[in-house]
């Protein structure tokens, strides 16, 4: 009885802990939701905010060059962006990626991008790590973590995968 009674407190400790970090590692915001806007300074040094990307789906991505799950990804990111940048969807001009870089060495950042080939110049970080004002605005606690956003400026997919983008992106796709 007293086993039973153990394994009981056990689990129920397992489970608190498990729903514990879940809702911490929640992302902040759901489908359907407007992508809360935010300045940012790209690698070539122009001033840039999301809203400015009206009328192109964009995805943004909180990643860092210390992150294997992160750079794993990149390859596939990379491809995404070469494949529909410039492509006319029925509903957007276009496709870009906005990087938010969650670091504390810019140096080692800049050399992931170029290694990693990430082609687009939409790259930021402010050597705060998860306190950077975006990460905090987009309740970023992990990477990668990444929002897709419609022309309009609302969130379409939260944390999607690769495929799920490539199907998404096909199926706008102009005729």
């Amino acid at each position: 009885m007293r086993f039973i009674r153990f394994l009981g407190s056990i689990i129920v400790v397992v489970g608190l802990v498990w729903g514990a970090k879940y809702l911490y590692f929640k992302p902040k915001f759901k489908v359907g939701v407007d992508a809360p806007d935010f300045n940012f300074t790209d690698l070539e040094g122009q001033e840039l905010q999301l809203s400015d990307f009206k009328g192109q789906y964009v995805l943004i991505d909180f990643w860092g060059s210390w992150c294997g799950p992160c750079r794993q990804q990149n390859p596939q990111i990379r491809q995404l962006y070469d494949r529909y940048h410039q492509v006319a969807f029925k509903d957007a001009t276009g496709f870009e990626v906005i990087s938010i870089g969650i670091e504390t060495n810019r140096a080692q950042w800049e050399q992931a991008i170029r290694r990693d080939e990430l082609d687009w110049s939409n790259h930021f970080t402010d050597a705060e790590r998860f306190q950077s004002p975006i990460a905090r605005k987009y309740g970023v606690r992990e990477i990668p973590t990444k929002y897709l956003v419609n022309p309009d400026g609302k969130i379409v997919a939260v944390n999607p995968d690769i495929e799920f983008i490539r199907t998404f992106f096909d199926r706008r796709m102009a005729s």
